[in-house]
């Protein structure tokens, strides 16, 4: 069962890609971004730069799928065409100031034109409405920059009642199905080319990293980890991986927070074309990812 405070909706708005004259690359990555931090994108879609047109998109996605996130992508620069940001001002009920203002402080440190992007950010219904920039590059670290925030406030919106901000996250994330990956891939376009898929599901064992790797026999047995991703870089293993010979598939999950023994840390798949190909992709990704890309720590006695 899908769990719909963590499902989103990335709308992307081109009238080129809309076209078919460009190919949507912002999108996917997004896409892949947010299934990367547990969630469940359940929808997504291209539309022309019309805001009639963006403004039933972001409405549907609210008031029928009830999603809990919505991002879009495009539309958010000084062109006449750039009107992505006055449609979803017109559909939101209250604006989150706050999100776009993070965004355009970390494209400051990046380029000094980062101030010259206009998305917005707003609330309709249970449903959180964030703009992005068009490019891939620019979505993709502006969204990187908010992330973690978002499931916040996603999750007071989701309450009950208010939610105290002090408290810390304790809610895991939704770990997605393997099933559904398989699926996703065995649709598209180069799945004739794939003849071996692979998974690794890595959970926390009991047994304490030194124990295991440098035969401490004294070692507590472990507890929990607190456990972090740095998602951007994990996006960038995932693309490298993509590159690898023989590889036409590449998907993968990080838990966070604060997890306990036997809870899941992580999950990859990869499609390729032999089974050796597979197996390196494989090793490589989920040493990047253990090497590069997240912070543990263990706890013992807690």
């Amino acid at each position: 069962m899908i769990d719909m405070e963590f499902s989103a909706a990335v709308i992307t708005v081109s009238d080129k890609g809309w076209r078919g004259e460009r190919k949507d690359t912002s999108g996917p990555a997004l896409v892949d971004m947010l299934t990367g931090a547990g969630w469940y994108v359940a929808y997504t879609a291209i539309v022309p730069d019309e805001k009639d047109m963006i403004q039933r998109e972001l409405t549907a996605c609210s008031d029928e799928k009830k999603l809990a996130l919505v991002l879009t992508t495009g539309g958010t620069g000084f062109s006449p065409r750039d009107v992505t940001p006055e449609a979803t001002a017109e559909v939101v009920e209250r604006l989150c100031p706050g999100i776009p203002e993070a965004m355009r402080a970390e494209s400051m440190k990046i380029t000094p034109h980062g101030c010259l992007s206009r998305e917005t950010a707003g609330i309709r219904g249970t449903t959180l409405i964030i703009n992005l920039p068009g490019s891939r590059k620019a979505s993709t670290e502006n969204l990187s920059a908010v992330l973690p925030a978002i499931r916040h406030g996603v999750e007071i919106i989701w309450s009950s009642g208010s939610a105290d901000c002090a408290v810390p996250e304790v809610k895991k994330a939704v770990k997605p199905s393997v099933d559904q990956w398989l699926s996703e891939a065995k649709s598209g376009a180069e799945a004739g080319s794939v003849g071996m898929y692979l998974v690794h599901n890595g959970v926390v064992r009991a047994t304490a990293r030194s124990r295991v790797r440098q035969g401490d026999e004294t070692a507590e047995p472990v507890t929990g980890m607190l456990f972090s991703c740095d998602q951007q870089k994990l996006q960038k293993a995932v693309e490298e991986a993509k590159k690898l010979d023989g590889v036409y598939y590449v998907r993968a999950w990080v838990n966070e927070g604060r997890l306990r023994v036997g809870d899941d840390i992580m999950q990859v798949l990869i499609g390729a074309d032999i089974r050796p190909h597979a197996v390196q992709a494989l090793e490589k990704l989920v040493g990047t990812i253990k090497t590069t890309c997240v912070t543990e720590k263990e706890l013992y006695g807690e």
